[in-house]
């Protein structure tokens, strides 16, 4: 039986198909233990990041120390500034809003929320070079924000408290926007850095960021007193959602290419969807699915210039972040 699924797996492994569907799994699979963490215990939303971030940290340092070439260019002071300003949005801030936005919205609509973000950057790249999008891309646009409405408008007529859904989506929101400034400012450093030793510099300095904030502003002193269940959901989010995933996908680029890499992330919002429902009992309804459906099919309509989208896309599922 194992050497059969060797068999099949093989060549998934070896065209990078597997590697881009380990990565979409992983990333998706990020709110759900932000959920279960906040299950698990009291727990504020800078304890958590800072308890994924501690964990993190040694695997960035492994993504660096991986990404290690004897023709890597030394970094200036300069890059050093952009690192960290590209890791208080990404990483940093970003994480934040959204571990503040999870504690009343459904991991599901935070993933269609977050999901959004290729839109900012198209309006945020039209703002800088003052280049408007053509017609397709608005109609793209407009699909998208349909489908958000849809699955929004089911979520507060589901929701007790509808104050606490729009508090939530409006952090989770932020959250979408910090990240697509951190995707713009990543153009001009994947090609001088390079995207996996950009990732785990980025997500070091994060670290340094958010532990630095936990320490300074946060409750050290309630760690001792932590359920295990959110030391243990933390650890899997770092691993999982965080290291493993940026890792996969540059395995996945190498071998498919940026777009077909990006293609497989499409199924992202549809992991989340179905494992929330599978493992934090969430509804799965016929209005969400329909917003989720048009989310996803406006997202795909979005057409970058190909050197822009091969230029950035490395980091277009890393949420940190990615996040």
């Amino acid at each position: 039986m194992i050497g059969r699924v060797r068999r099949y797996a093989s060549p998934w492994a070896k065209d990078g198909r597997l590697y881009a569907v380990l990565s979409a799994c992983g990333f998706s699979l990020k709110a759900v233990f932000v959920k279960l963490a906040y299950a698990a215990g009291p727990v504020e939303p800078l304890t958590l990041l800072a308890l994924r971030m501690a964990f993190a940290l040694p695997l960035f340092l492994w993504l660096v120390w991986k990404s290690a070439s004897p023709d890597a260019r030394a970094l200036t002071a300069a890059d050093v500034v952009r690192i960290f300003g590209l890791a208080c949005l990404g990483y940093y801030l970003s994480s934040l809003f959204d571990f503040y936005g999870l504690r009343t919205i459904t991991a599901g609509l935070e993933r269609l929320i977050l999901y959004l973000y290729p839109t900012l950057v198209l309006l945020l790249q039209a703002w800088r070079t003052r280049h408007w999008p053509q017609a397709r891309a608005w109609q793209a646009m407009a699909i998208c924000y349909a489908g958000l409405a849809i699955a929004f408008a089911n979520d507060l007529h589901q929701a007790g408290q509808g104050a606490n859904v729009l508090t939530g989506s409006a952090w989770v929101f932020a959250s979408a926007v910090t990240y697509a400034l951190y995707y713009v400012g990543t153009g001009e450093m994947v090609s001088r850095v390079g995207s996996m030793r950009l990732s785990g510099l980025a997500g070091g300095a994060s670290c340094v960021l958010v532990l630095g904030h936990f320490v300074l502003f946060g409750h050290p002193q309630a760690l001792t007193g932590m359920p295990a269940g959110v030391w243990t959901h933390a650890a899997l989010m770092a691993v999982l959602s965080t290291a493993l995933p940026i890792y996969w996908l540059a395995l996945a680029i190498q071998r498919l290419g940026a777009s077909n890499a990006a293609a497989v992330g499409t199924l992202g919002p549809v992991m989340t969807v179905l494992a929330a429902w599978l493992l934090l009992g969430e509804a799965l309804s016929l209005p969400q699915l329909a917003g989720l459906a048009l989310v996803i099919f406006g997202v795909t309509r979005l057409k970058p210039a190909q050197k822009e989208a091969d230029r950035a896309a490395p980091l277009k599922r890393a949420e940190a972040a990615g996040k």
